[in-house]
């Protein structure tokens, strides 16, 4: 197994962490809340949906099960954060839950088995199934962030238009090992 998984896979999710703030920065708290139709999720919703998720799945999960007999999954659609600090600590805690979980993990426990609903799982698979969970709902946070957005929207990776400017920078460059999350996160002082 090579030791580049983790680390990839950490950037991968802080890339996918730090879309969900660069969106939040971009709206309005009453646009947080907003929902398309009845039938649709705020980012809030989604927010609080990914929270419970992140803790479920990520307390403790050596050693139970990933879904808790204390979470209330479907009370996580109910639309009923009221803040912006709210949504954030709900946003913060799931993550910081998350890589408080992953951070510690060696090479040798990613073939160790765990269960998600009693189906078990590596410890590798259950990452890479919340790489794929994670991302969707990020992805639908951006979404609904574009459409309900009342101002420029700031791209949060290559600007439209800017493709073959992007992509000239790149190939005068000389070619080297980076991960491509590199570019787009923001440091952390």
């Amino acid at each position: 197994m090579s030791t580049a998984y983790l680390p990839s896979v950490i950037k991968q999710f802080e890339y996918y962490k730090q879309l969900g703030e660069k969106t939040f920065a971009q709206l309005s708290d009453e646009q947080l809340f907003q929902q398309y139709n009845a039938l649709s999720n705020s980012i809030a919703t989604i927010v609080k949906h990914l929270w419970g998720n992140m803790l479920s799945r990520w307390t403790d999960f050596l050693t139970t099960d990933g879904e808790k007999e204390w979470r209330k999954r479907d009370a996580e659609f109910d639309n009923d954060i009221q803040t912006r600090e709210e949504l954030m600590a709900k946003w913060n805690e799931g993550w910081d839950c998350f890589f408080n979980a992953i951070l510690p993990l060696t090479e040798e426990d990613l073939g160790r088995e765990i269960f998600i609903r009693n189906q078990g799982h590596t410890v590798m698979e259950a990452i890479n199934r919340q790489l794929a969970h994670y991302p969707y709902h990020v992805g639908q946070i951006v979404f609904i962030g574009k459409m309900f957005c009342d101002k420029p929207w700031e791209s949060l990776s290559i600007p439209r238009g800017n493709s073959n400017a992007y992509n000239a920078d790149k190939f005068a460059q000389p070619k080297q090992k980076a991960h491509f999350t590199d570019e787009f996160l923001i440091k952390k002082e």
